[in-house]
């Protein structure tokens, strides 16, 4: 085993009330490639920070190898004194490193660097931040929420970039797929203090339930000690009592620790409020276009959205998912074309850019829209401060203004106030950033059991495999031109039928370009009839066509539930998977069969 560059022991850190870390650590060793993961307050981005050099701990031991360079992925970058992009970048490099990188990194990471700083926005100014801390490909790179505001082509792009890099790495997102393609080992901070796993994500939280579960075994084998003790001190000899002073110790030891165990973070607990049932179209798109100047944004597009379907939005920064998303709620008009919106629509959004919360808003004032210290939920009365808890605040964070919220729980609490209020159609844009991973556990929950109608916004891979029934995606992925194709299933789902397609236009193109004349024997006169093995296959071929278009047909019976994907989706993947195979021979027997057919037209004159 390698030594550390980086470690960090017995870290203590508190900001009055409870320590925000007590006994956490550390420890980087070169090639390491660690996700650090845990709920949102943590302390995972002030550990960071304390790794980087930016945040001084009360207590413990840091150590950094004098010789390792290390680069830290700021949330707000600072890029005063700088005129360009191109400049910020540059700046952190150190001597011999080449400057070729920044170039490199900012092209992929969709800048030319000319850009003026002061005019980017919150994804720009990330991936600035992004170029800057991996060119000098640094001994470590701390990266906090890589991901957010990225695209999946960049975010795709991005994996590859750390896969193969030389520097340790520390990841902190919520982007779980991202997490299973790049980690090879975790760090769970909880209530204050680490735990190491020398895996990758993937195999993170059958380990965590392994753990709680422990953890809770013992608590109960504690309380078991405690109560047999305390029978002995009851009903024990009184001579004895005195001769076992040490065991009275060690009982009182005992109840302190049972009384002071301090238990894992509870669980978000929510459901969605019900609403009167929209009616069964909710939403009929007819060949809309939009365009800017003469940038096509949506060619002609259709769809028809029925009550209970979830539709994922995918694609590109700039590539039209907001505008396209406006449309078909109604909040933008076509350039030509006609949306039509269902009846009884109760329509609630989350924004991607959080615009609803008032930073001087207070958290109780937010959910009751100031009507006193009660909302009404499902139908019930619910004081304010209770139905908070279900969303893990504090009683006491009810006076508190929203600008002391970090992102995750401004995100939580625009769910608790989206999900009080009765909806049958919800509209999601980005609804995962900055969740922790249990959070993002209920709303998958939540988007896959909402009995209405969903339509989202999301570049988080995973949650859109386990939420939605259809994808809408660029018909162009690397170069956007209007076209939308919706497919059915998830983003896998997606990406494997857009590569059947890409296969089966190759198969028709080759097929295409071969001669439609019969072949020369080598006397140079021409065939004059089919062969044995030609003639069985014209013969045949038309019975194996109809066979597998019976069995597409059998499979499009069962995948047309709109709940199978929510109840079964390994059944709908192996399903999605054998339709595939079934089309793409089905497409092969029927060139085989055009071509034979062609050539039996010609011989026969």
């Amino acid at each position: 085993m390698a030594p550390p560059i980086l470690k960090l022991d017995d870290i203590f850190l508190s900001f009055g009330g409870a320590p925000l870390l007590a006994g956490a650590g550390l420890q980087i060793e070169p090639g390491d490639k660690i996700c650090l993961v845990g709920r949102n307050g943590s302390g995972k981005s002030t550990l960071l920070k304390i790794a980087a050099g930016l945040v001084e701990a009360q207590s413990g031991e840091v150590f950094r190898h004098p010789s390792s360079t290390v680069r830290y992925l700021e949330q707000a970058p600072d890029f005063a004194g700088f005129k360009t992009v191109q400049a910020y970048a540059e700046a952190g490099l150190g001597p011999g490193d080449d400057p070729y990188r920044v170039t490199y990194l900012l092209s992929h990471l969709g800048l030319t660097g000319d850009e003026d700083p002061r005019m980017l926005s919150g994804g720009e100014s990330r991936r600035a931040a992004l170029a800057r801390v991996m060119a000098p490909e640094p001994d470590i790179l701390l990266l906090d929420e890589p991901t957010n505001h990225l695209d999946l082509p960049t975010i795709e792009w991005l994996e590859g970039e750390l896969q193969k890099t030389r520097s340790a790495l520390v990841l902190i997102s919520h982007d779980r797929r991202f997490l299973e393609k790049v980690s090879t080992a975790t760090v769970w901070l909880d209530r204050g203090t680490s735990r190491r796993l020398d895996r990758g994500f993937a195999h993170f939280e059958a380990w965590r339930d392994q753990v709680l579960e422990a953890e809770e075994l013992e608590q109960h084998k504690l309380g078991k000690s405690i109560e047999r003790e305390e029978h002995w001190l009851r009903y024990g000899v009184t001579a004895r009592r005195k001769r076992n002073m040490r065991r009275l110790g060690e009982l009182q030891t005992m109840r302190s620790n049972y009384r002071g165990h301090k238990g894992p973070q509870g669980t978000v607990q929510a459901t969605v409020s019900d609403a009167q049932e929209s009616g069964k179209l909710v939403i009929e798109a007819d060949k809309i276009t939009k365009s800017f100047g003469e940038r096509a944004i949506v060619t002609p597009f259709s769809i028809r959205v029925h009550r209970g379907d979830c539709i994922g939005l995918v694609g590109p920064n700039g590539a039209g998912k907001t505008t396209l998303l406006k449309m078909l709620t109604g909040q933008l008009s076509p350039d030509s074309g006609i949306v039509k919106l269902g009846t009884n629509l109760e329509i609630a959004t989350l924004d991607q850019k959080r615009e609803d919360l008032d930073p001087e808003d207070t958290l109780a004032n937010y959910l009751t829209d100031g009507r006193g210290e009660n909302l009404l939920v499902n139908g019930e009365q619910r004081h304010v401060t209770g139905y908070m808890k279900e969303f893990l605040f504090q009683p006491e964070q009810a006076r508190t203004p929203i600008r002391n919220l970090s992102g995750g729980e401004r995100a939580r609490l625009m769910l608790a106030r989206i999900l009080s209020r009765p909806t049958n159609l919800l509209i999601l844009d980005e609804p995962t950033n900055d969740l922790d991973i249990e959070t993002l556990d209920l709303l998958q929950e939540i988007v896959a059991g909402f009995p209405g109608t969903v339509i989202l916004v999301s570049h988080d891979r995973d949650f859109l495999d386990r939420t939605v029934t259809s994808t809408i995606a660029p018909a162009v992925p690397d170069a956007p031109d209007g076209r939308w194709i919706e497919y059915a299933g998830g983003y896998s789902d997606m990406l494997v039928q857009r590569k059947g397609a890409l296969e089966e236009r190759k198969k028709a193109e080759k097929a295409a370009e071969k001669p439609k004349t019969p072949q020369a024997t080598a006397s140079g006169s021409a065939k004059v009839k089919l062969s044995f093995k030609q003639k069985f296959a014209l013969e045949n071929l038309p019975k194996e066509m109809a066979k597998a278009e019976a069995e597409i047909a059998k499979r499009e019976q069962v995948m047309a539930d709109p709940n199978l994907f929510t109840r079964d989706p390994a059944a709908f993947n192996r399903l999605a998977g054998e339709m595939e195979k079934l089309r793409a021979s089905l497409t092969d027997m029927e060139e085989e069969w055009l071509e034979l057919e062609m050539l039996r037209e010609e011989l026969e004159g």
